[in-house]
């Protein structure tokens, strides 16, 4: 090798190190800042070149729509069409049905937007961006309209070609130049799953760090939210995706079951722990230790393809080795019926972990082929907000609208109509952010310096420059600094609202005026409709309030009473798993800055979880048992087992020391009934089902022991 050569290397390779994290992190977010300057440029010099009425609102869709990923805008701009499809239609028919009527039409446009704001809130996925765009489109083509009626249906094509417009040239960048598919995000994610899950087990096997333990399982809950969020997307970028999806949806539902059963098998040892159940942990180790030496190896590795089936037959064969070592360890403890119990406790629930393993190495090897079976999966993610908090934030936005639209009316203000459809928009777009105050004064502090940039460059740039390279030299370094601050977590809001404000008052219109009385009036219009939107949102129940906690609080429990009285265990698992971690997901965000507040939520989320689950294991061996009388549906056990689960009802619908009692008591109840029903001496505790099912009632019992402490905390006020 030459001597220039040795020389430079390291130092080579070093830069060439840098030069790819960089790539990879903030070569990203510039490619994305790139990609929408581009966007909104070509935007605008097409809608210019078709002499479009209005250029600024096909630039406010690129910016409204342009995401990192191209599957995401695609997703956006197909919901976006689809909602603005249908604010057109209605604003139409209300033009055409209450044109002569100012005060009627208004109440019904304050009615329709409430309602589409109720259903952002309420639903967590790209629906809620269609219920969105149907609401605040009736307010920007409705309220205008509604001083011309003649030229209604004129103003709806136009605003629907701009739209369009905007769609098809983000959607085009996005997706021809540096493209940053969805699928390819997914694959990531997917890939470092079992990874990261390798080294939470591994880290909290022996060590118990609440702290750390509980941001582990608040990050798989947000993750598992994220990628049903993706999975969604990658249909829209990926044709072969599509023929995946069930399959995706089935991975992500057992990932969450995998977490469940390892908090369920963590949470056991931790009170055996306490306990001072020595004998039982003593024989269990050897179990733990053949687990760790199993994750040890994958611990923050990616999982390939070509690996994953691999790993699925290495699973299989440790599943039987690992039932062999709990029947030995089980047949050598010298302990009595609760050491047993408890040994069979943690020998079932690691077990049931090992199987949850091996399927969902199955599934994720299944998705190195076209189709597969497993693409059978009926199952749906459930992801619903809050319905008092989704129907509140529908009637604040109705509210908001009728005061200032009444005062429009009342006062004959030039620029009312643009204060009132301002008013719709900010409500709209900050209904279903997790502190929409927050982000309402986040978006006025963008308009404000929107407003002030956009008068300079009104009427002190614009008139002095000549054709559209000039222009977009005055504009692009707008673009460019808002799409910046819009990728960071802290500035998000502003940079969304210099966005869509700055562009929506600077870009001229095809008939451009350049009249400073009428522009200075619009502003204070819109800058009050932002102070109204964020007044309104922290003072008329607020939906990071203490009653929004309580309400999550309840709709949590309310998760248990489902697993107990749903008719069918038939996809009770993935429902019961998706809607528990997503309620989780919102009380993180909702509850931000009260430590206090999300430490409850998230202990009777893991209650809820632990209980709900193990009810769900016990309805599924109940209903694969054989037809033999002792399993018959009268036998003093079932009748035990019904018995909790009323209890258990009781409790979570409304939890107190009294019920949890009584809850603990009908537990050690069923406990013993069913251990005197079982087969006299099975060879193994997997070879009886009532041994199994008496498993599970223990886990419960455990459970309701350890919320006596979370019953002694404080309520959320």
């Amino acid at each position: 090798m030459p001597r220039d050569a040795t020389l430079t290397t390291p130092a080579a390779s070093g830069w060439l190190a840098a030069a790819s994290a960089w790539a990879r992190q903030e070569g990203l977010v510039w490619a994305y800042v790139g990609k929408t300057v581009l966007a909104a440029l070509l935007t605008l010099w097409l809608a210019m070149r078709l002499e479009l009425p209005q250029p600024g609102t096909a630039v406010t869709t690129v910016f409204i729509v342009m995401q990192p990923q191209s599957g995401q805008v695609f997703a956006k701009s197909f919901y976006r069409v689809l909602g603005s499809i249908v604010g057109l239609s209605v604003v139409v028919a209300m033009i055409a049905a209450l044109g002569q009527e100012p005060v009627l039409f208004l109440l019904a446009a304050a009615l329709w937007i409430g309602l589409c704001t109720a259903g952002s809130a309420r639903y967590r996925d790209f629906r809620s961006y269609a219920f969105m765009l149907a609401g605040y489109t009736t307010a920007l083509i409705g309220l205008p309209a509604a001083l011309h009626p003649e030229a209604t249906f004129m103003q709806a094509v136009w605003r629907f070609l701009e739209i369009c417009l905007g769609i098809f040239c983000s959607s085009f960048v996005s997706g021809m130049i540096l493209p940053q598919t969805s699928s390819a995000a997914l694959r990531q994610a997917v890939a470092r799953r079992l990874g990261s899950f390798a080294a939470f087990a591994l880290d909290n096997l022996e060590n118990h760090e609440p702290q750390r333990f509980q941001s582990a399982e608040l990050h798989f809950a947000s993750q598992a939210v994220t990628l049903e969020t993706l999975r969604s997307a990658t249909a829209f970028d990926d044709p072969g995706a599509r023929l995946q999806q069930r399959r995706l949806a089935r991975l992500n539902s057992e990932f969450m079951t995998l977490t469940t059963r390892y908090h369920a098998l963590h949470q056991l040892l931790e009170r055996l722990r306490g306990q001072g159940a020595v004998e039982a942990l003593r024989a269990f180790q050897p179990c733990l230790d053949e687990l760790r030496a199993w994750l040890a190896p994958w611990r923050d590795q990616a999982l390939s393809m070509a690996d994953a089936p691999r790993l699925g037959e290495e699973l299989e064969g440790h599943q039987q080795r690992l039932m062999a070592t709990i029947r030995r360890q089980r047949a050598a403890l010298p302990g009595d019926d609760a050491s047993l119990l408890d040994f069979d406790t943690a020998a079932e629930l690691l077990y049931r972990l090992l199987m949850e393993l091996r399927e969902y190495v199955h599934t994720h090897a299944s998705l190195g082929q076209r189709r597969h079976a497993r693409e059978d999966w009926k199952h749906r993610f459930e992801a619903r907000a809050n319905l008092a908090a989704a129907l509140i934030a529908g009637a604040r936005s109705a509210l908001m609208v009728l005061a200032v639209g009444f005062f429009w009316i009342a006062s004959a203000w030039p620029s009312g109509n643009g204060c009132v459809t301002m008013t719709a928009i900010v409500a709209a777009l900050v209904s279903a952010a997790p502190n929409p105050a927050r982000s309402a004064i986040q978006m006025m502090l963008g308009a404000t310096v929107a407003v002030a940039l956009g008068f300079v460059i009104t009427f002190f740039v614009l008139p002095h420059i000549d054709g559209f390279p000039l222009l977009c030299l005055a504009l692009a370094p707008v673009f460019a600094c808002s799409a910046f601050l819009s990728t960071r977590p802290a500035s998000a809001g502003i940079g969304s609202g210099l966005l869509v404000f700055f562009s929506s008052s600077v870009i001229p219109a095809n008939l451009t005026e350049f009249d400073p009385a009428a522009t200075i009036n619009g502003d204070i219009g819109m800058l009050l409709a932002m102070a109204l939107a964020a007044t309104a949102t922290a003072i008329f129940f607020p939906p990071n309030a203490p009653w929004l906690w309580r309400r999550l609080e309840h709709d949590m429990r309310l998760r248990a009473v489902k697993a107990i009285r749903w008719k069918s265990s038939d996809g009770l698992a993935a429902a019961f798993e998706s809607s528990t971690r997503d309620l989780l997901n919102q009380a993180h965000g909702l509850a931000a800055g009260r430590a206090d507040v999300r430490r409850r939520l998230q202990a009777w989320s893991f209650a809820v979880l632990e209980i709900g689950h193990a009810v769900i294991e016990i309805r599924r061996e109940q209903d694969a048992l054989p037809g033999e009388p002792r399993y018959a549906w009268a036998t003093p056990w079932r009748a035990q087992t019904r018995e909790l689960g009323r209890s258990l009802i009781r409790f979570f619908v409304r939890p107190g020391e009294e019920r949890r009692r009584l809850a603990l008591a009908a537990a050690e109840q069923a406990i013993a009934a069913t251990h005197a029903a079982e087969a006299p001496q099975p060879a193994h505790f997997d070879g009886s089902p009532l041994r199994r099912i008496n498993s599970y009632l223990h886990f419960i019992r455990s459970t309701l022991l350890d919320a006596g402490r979370l019953l002694r905390e404080p309520e959320i006020a």
